[in-house]
C-alpha cells in the first residue's frame, strides 16, 4: 500500500488555519478594540458571539445547578422555585426591556463613534433600573406568601417556603443592574467583560448553593432560602465588579462623573424604547405565568416536572440567545455606521448557525428526554411529566432558532414595538387560550399546554420572518 503524500504547503496552511482559530478565540475571550463595523463580518460575528455564547452557557449552568440542589429538598421546593420564577420573570422582563434599549442606544452611539454620548445614556439607564427595582422590592417583601397562594401553591407550601420569593423579589436590584450593565458592555462591543461578570456571579452562586442550602461546614442550613441568598450574593458581587469596570475606564464606555445628574430627556428616550421591550418581554413572561397556573391544577408534581424541563430547555436556549445578542449588537453598530446591508447579512449568518445548533439538540431531546430529566429527580411521576414536556417542546427548536435571531435584530435596530406586537399575537391570543383549552378541556391534560408552546413559537417565527424581509427596521432612527 502506497503512503499518501500530503504536500508540506497543505500541512502548513492547515496549521495556520488552526492557529488563526485559536488566536481569534483567545481574542474573543480576552476582549478586543476592533471596530466591528469595519473588520470582516464573519470575524466580527465570531469575536462577539463567542463571549456572548459562553456568557449564556454560564447562565445556563447556573440555572441547572440551582435546580439540581433545590431538587434534593423535594417536589414542593422545586414547585416553589418554578412558581417564584414565573412571577420574577416580570422583573426579568423589565430588566430585559431596559437592557434592550440600552444595547440599542449604546451600540448606535458607538457605531457613530460618540463614546461620551454612550456613557451618558448608560448612566440614565442605570438610574432608571435602581428606581424601578426599589418599587418592585417593597411589595415583593411584604406579599411573598400571598403570591405563592395566588399562583396555586398550597397553604403548607406558602408557609414553609415563603422566604424564597421574599428574598428573590426583595433583592431584585442585583438582577436589574446585572442586566443593564452587561447591556452597556454588549452594546459597546465589550462582550468579553460581560462574560467575566457572569463567570463571577454564577461561579459564586454554584459554590454557595450547597453550602447555604445544606449547611456545609460553618455555613447555616437555610434550605430553599439558602438558594436565594446564594443567588443574590453572587449577583451582588458581580454588580460591584461591573460598576468598578465602568468607572475605571477599562471598557469602551466609561461612566463619567459629569453624567451623574438626571437627564429627563435621555431617560424618556430610554423609557420610550424600553417600553416596547418591557411589554414585549412582559407579554412573553406573563404567558409563562399563565402556563404555570394552568399546569398547577394538576398538582406539584406536574409543576415540578415542567420546571425541570424548562430549566433544561433554558440551558440550551441561552447559548442561542448569545448568538442572537451578537446579531443585535452588530445590527445597532452597523446601522449607526450607515451599513444596513452588513447589518442584514449578520442576521442571516447567525440565524443559520442557531438553527443548526438547536436542530441537533432537538434530536437528542426528542430521542432520549428521560436521560436528561432523571439527572435532576428520581420521583417517577415528576420525571415522566418532565420528559414529556422536554420532548414535545423540542419539536419547535429549529423554528425558534430562527425566530429569536429575527426578534433580536428588530430590538438591536431600536424597533422594540414590532416584536411586542408579534408576542402579543403569538403568546396571548394563541398560546394561553390554546393551552387552557387543550389542558383543561381535552384529554391531553397538561400535555396540551406543552403543545400550545410549539404552536405559539412557530407562529412568532413566521410573522417575524415576514416583517423582517420587508426591511422597515433598517430605517428606524434612535
Amino acid at each position: 500500500m502506497n503512503d499518501i503524500h500530503i504536500p508540506s504547503t497543505d500541512k502548513s496552511n492547515h496549521r495556520k488555519k488552526i492557529t488563526n482559530i485559536f488566536t481569534s478565540f483567545w481574542q474573543a475571550i480576552k476582549g478586543t478594540s476592533n471596530d466591528y463595523t469595519q473588520i470582516k463580518l464573519i470575524k466580527a460575528i465570531f469575536l462577539l458571539s463567542v463571549p456572548m455564547v459562553l456568557e449564556m452557557i454560564m447562565e445556563s449552568i447556573f440555572a441547572v445547578a440551582d435546580i439540581y440542589f433545590v431538587s434534593k429538598l423535594g417536589a414542593d421546593a422545586v414547585a416553589t422555585v418554578g412558581i417564584t420564577e414565573s412571577v420574577i420573570t416580570i422583573v426579568y422582563a423589565i430588566a430585559f426591556g431596559l437592557s434592550m434599549a440600552t444595547t440599542a442606544l449604546v451600540s448606535r452611539r458607538i457605531g457613530e463613534h460618540r463614546p461620551q454620548k454612550a456613557s451618558h445614556i448608560a448612566w440614565q439607564s442605570i438610574m432608571v433600573g435602581i428606581i424601578v427595582s426599589i418599587i418592585i422590592a417593597i411589595p415583593g417583601l411584604i406579599f411573598a406568601q400571598d403570591m405563592l397562594r395566588l399562583m396555586g401553591a398550597s397553604e403548607k407550601v406558602a408557609q414553609q417556603f415563603g422566604g424564597y420569593p421574599a428574598i428573590m423579589l426583595g433583592g431584585n436590584i442585583v438582577i436589574m443592574l446585572l442586566f443593564i450593565n452587561n447591556a452597556i458592555f454588549r452594546g459597546a462591543g465589550d462582550a468579553a467583560i460581560s462574560l467575566r461578570v457572569l463567570v463571577l456571579a454564577n461561579g459564586l452562586n454554584i459554590i454557595l448553593d450547597p453550602l447555604l442550602i445544606f449547611g456545609i461546614g460553618p455555613f447555616p442550613e437555610l434550605g430553599i432560602e439558602g438558594a436565594a441568598w446564594a443567588t443574590n450574593i453572587g449577583r451582588g458581587i458581580a454588580v460591584i465588579y461591573q460598576l468598578y469596570v465602568l468607572a475605571s475606564g477599562s471598557a469602551r464606555v466609561r461612566l463619567l462623573r459629569k453624567n451623574l445628574h438626571i437627564d429627563w430627556k435621555r431617560i424618556i428616550k430610554v423609557l420610550n424604547i424600553s417600553a416596547g421591550g418591557i411589554f414585549q418581554s412582559l407579554i412573553a413572561t406573563a404567558s409563562w405565568i399563565g402556563l404555570v397556573r394552568i399546569i398547577s391544577t394538576f398538582g406539584s408534581e406536574a409543576v415540578a416536572g415542567y420546571t425541570i424541563a424548562i430549566r433544561i430547555i433554558i440551558f440550551i436556549l441561552l447559548p442561542s440567545w448569545g448568538l442572537s445578542n451578537a446579531a443585535a449588537t452588530l445590527v445597532g453598530q452597523n446601522l449607526g455606521a450607515q451599513r444596513s446591508d452588513r447589518a442584514e447579512k449578520s442576521v442571516w449568518f447567525t440565524a443559520r448557525a442557531n438553527m443548526i445548533f438547536l436542530g441537533i439538540m432537538s434530536i437528542l431531546f426528542i430521542s432520549i428526554p428521560e436521560v436528561f430529566i432523571q439527572f435532576f429527580t428520581t420521583e417517577q411521576n415528576v420525571a415522566s411529566i418532565g420528559s414529556e414536556c422536554l420532548q414535545i417542546v423540542s419539536y419547535g427548536f429549529i423554528s425558534y432558532g430562527l425566530g429569536m435571531v429575527l426578534v433580536q435584530a428588530f430590538n438591536g435596530a431600536g424597533d422594540t414595538r414590532t416584536p411586542t406586537r408579534i408576542n402579543l399575537l403569538a403568546f396571548w391570543i394563541i398560546e394561553l387560550p390554546l393551552a387552557y383549552i387543550l389542558a383543561i378541556h381535552s384529554p391531553l391534560q397538561y400535555q396540551g399546554a406543552f403543545y400550545a408552546i410549539i404552536i405559539a413559537e412557530v407562529t412568532m417565527t413566521l410573522i417575524a420572518l415576514l416583517l423582517f424581509k420587508r426591511g422597515k427596521w433598517k430605517k428606524n432612527d434612535v
